[in-house]
């Protein structure tokens, strides 16, 4: 049974610093891209970066890069959002989603926000994460 399940989140200040996590079980690590999307009140569902475990290639949206860093623990079958320099508008539900195809995946980053079907080509989500960052 594939199994994600994120950690993390929680309230920070402007410019403050956390920490996300995404443990994955069930299914061979290094063959999937982990991504990691959020979701404000009333909008889509929005890329924020992805990893693809077997190259190591990465993507981040331009609204994160240069203050987020996605990183994976192989030993572990975990995915890292380290979020620093956050945003108000960072505020969202963060979740991690495992997928065998790094083409969807990447996709998927490269429209910025996926619908409510497109969010359903995606098998194995966490559980979703609050982040809120106080102005």
């Amino acid at each position: 049974e594939v199994q994600v399940v994120q950690s993390g989140g929680g309230l920070v200040q402007a410019g403050g610093s956390l920490r996300l996590s995404c443990a994955t079980a069930g299914f061979t690590f290094e063959d999937y891209t982990i991504a990691w999307f959020r979701q404000a009140p009333g909008k889509e569902r929005e890329g924020v970066s992805c990893i693809s475990v077997r190259d190591g290639d990465t993507y981040y949206a331009d609204s994160v890069k240069g203050r987020f860093t996605i990183s994976s623990d192989n030993a572990k079958n975990t995915v890292y959002l380290e979020m620093n320099s956050l945003k108000p508008g960072d505020t969202a539900v963060y979740y991690c989603a495992a997928e065998e195809s790094k083409s969807l995946i990447w996709s998927f980053m490269a429209l910025g926000s996926i619908t409510t079907r497109q969010v359903t080509f995606l098998e194995h989500w966490g559980q979703g994460t609050l982040v809120t960052v106080s102005s």
